[in-house]
This record gives structure tokens, sequence and C-alpha cells, in this order.
């Protein structure tokens, strides 16, 4: 049988048609400026990064519509998405922005979820060197001092705890952390202070009543702190009856429910597996996990 297209002898294409090199039709890649001893050339992101600084204008880009994205990613605890998108709004953003540090501050926070600390130090230091008296520098500096103990900087913590506090002296949790830390030196009178500074700015965690509680104890005032203990228990309890009651529907029974793990931070935005502590222990009362803070993302 024969093929009619062979019989019709149609030509598809006629003319003199193009040079090879014509670029508006050529396949081969633009050549990209990258570094090939400090690019790995199997990494993916790499070609996507520079072209999207290649190719998209930081004008068209909506860098709080993206950090937005961000913080969506955060709630639903897609952290590694999050690190991204807040990374991708630091490019976008113009240079050395109150956006562009805010793009930080929430990259270093969305690392901390992951435990990444080491990552997470250096966005809050890329955050902090764009401006360290802006609105979100005391967030920076007592994410970075949450960042530092967990990952074993005790002393470098302490000294981004002060400064947090010195930057804002009405932020209750930078107040928190600046007391756990000296707690941690042994300088029990000071730590008392700083707790006290945070319950007046708001921040009644139970945690901070049994730090508190912990710090008086090491101080010698041990029935103060045994007042402060019972008062932070209480608050735990009734916390975990109200989660109870708003799970089920039912208030708990006689007797309520045991006491679940570690504390969690102020308003869900504390770190994770804290170490555990010093102080003696109060009669059978179980002593809590420890934790300092990590203030969650801004505007989150």
């Amino acid at each position: 049988m024969t093929d009619e297209r062979d019989v019709d002898g149609h030509e598809f294409s006629a003319g003199q048609g193009v040079d090879a090199d014509y670029e508006e039709f050529t396949l081969d890649p633009e050549e990209l400026d990258a570094d090939p001893t400090t690019v790995d050339p199997v990494d993916s992101r790499v070609l996507t990064d520079v072209l999207d600084r290649r190719n998209v204008e930081s004008d068209a880009v909506d860098v709080e519509r993206l950090i937005d994205v961000g913080l969506s990613y955060m709630g639903i605890n897609r952290f590694e998405e999050a690190t991204e998108t807040f990374e991708r709004a630091a490019q976008f953003a113009e240079e050395d922005s109150l956006e562009a540090q805010e793009a930080w501050v929430n990259k270093g926070a969305a690392h901390a979820q992951l435990e990444e600390f080491d990552q997470a130090i250096g966005a809050y230091e890329e955050a902090l060197r764009i401006d360290d008296d802006s609105e979100h520098a005391a967030t920076a500096e007592t994410n970075l001092a949450y960042a530092l103990w967990e990952f074993g900087r005790e002393e470098q913590a302490l000294e981004h705890a002060e400064r947090a506090v010195e930057t804002d002296p009405r932020f209750a949790e930078a107040w928190y952390n600046r007391g756990f830390l000296l707690v941690e030196r042994g300088l029990v009178e000071d730590a008392v202070n700083c707790f006290d500074n945070a319950i007046r700015l708001g921040y009644r965690d139970a945690g901070v009543l049994e730090e508190k509680a912990r710090a008086l104890e090491e101080a010698g005032e041990h029935e103060q702190a045994e007042e402060v203990a019972d008062r932070a228990e209480e608050i735990r309890r009734e916390a975990e009856e109200q989660m109870i009651e708003e799970q089920t529907g039912q208030a708990p029974g006689p007797g309520g429910q045991g006491r679940q793990g570690g504390r969690s931070g102020a308003g869900g935005r504390g770190g994770r597996n804290g170490r555990g502590g010093r102080g003696s222990q109060r009669g059978a009362r179980e002593e809590p996990e420890r934790e300092l803070q990590g203030e969650g993302p801004e505007g989150f």
C-alpha cells in the first residue's frame, strides 16, 4: 500500500529558513552566572533560583503576600516549604529592607521548628545585620538566644537574651529567656526579677511560674517557691481541663487528666526538647521539662 503523503509530495516547510545560530529559536540554555566551584551541579534549586532573579522583576513580586504564604505553611506544620518561601521573599524584597528582615526572622523560626538550629542562627544573624534596632530586632535577638542555647552556646545565648530586653523592654518572652539563662548561670536573684517582669508584662504561662519557683528554691526562699509552684500547677491543670473540654465538648470528671509531657511555649510558639533542669524536688511533685522560649514567626 502506498502512503498518500508520499504521493502528494507536499512540502510542509519552504523558503530559505533561518541560520542555525538564530538566537530566537535556539534550544541551548542561556549561560548562567554561577561559579561551578561553589554551586553543586546536581542541586536542582540552583537553576530555578538564578532564573527567578533574572526573569522575574522584583517589583512584580508581592513580597508581603509571599511572606503570608510562608506563614500559612507554618500554620500547617509544612516547615520545609516555609523556609523556601521565606528565602524567596528575602530574595525579592528590597535589599536590607524591613520586609527582607521580616523574611529572615521567619525563615529562622521555620528552621528552628525543624531543629536546624545552625541554619536558624544564620537567618537571625542576617536579620540583625540588616537592622539591630527595628521592630523585628527584639524578636530576632530572643529567637537567636533560643537557637544558640539549643545549639549548646549558652554564653552567647545570654548575651542575645540581654540585648533583646534592651531593644524592647516590654517584650515578655525576652525577659523570661533572660531569667531562664540567668538561672543556668546561678544568678537566681536577678532571674527572679526577670520572671517578675515577664509576668507583669502579661506572660502568665505556667512555665514562667515554674522557673520562678525553681529560682526561689535555689535562692533559699522555700516557702515562697512552694506557693509559686502550686500556682503554676493550678494554671497548668486549668489549661489541660480547658483543652479537654474544647476537644470533647465535656468537662473532665473528678480528678481530671494527668499532666501531659513538657511545656508548650507561649501561644504555641515555644521550642521543643527542653533540657532537664536543676533544682530540688518539692515533695512528690513532678518536675516539668524545662524549655527556653523561641518566639514564633513575625505576623503569625
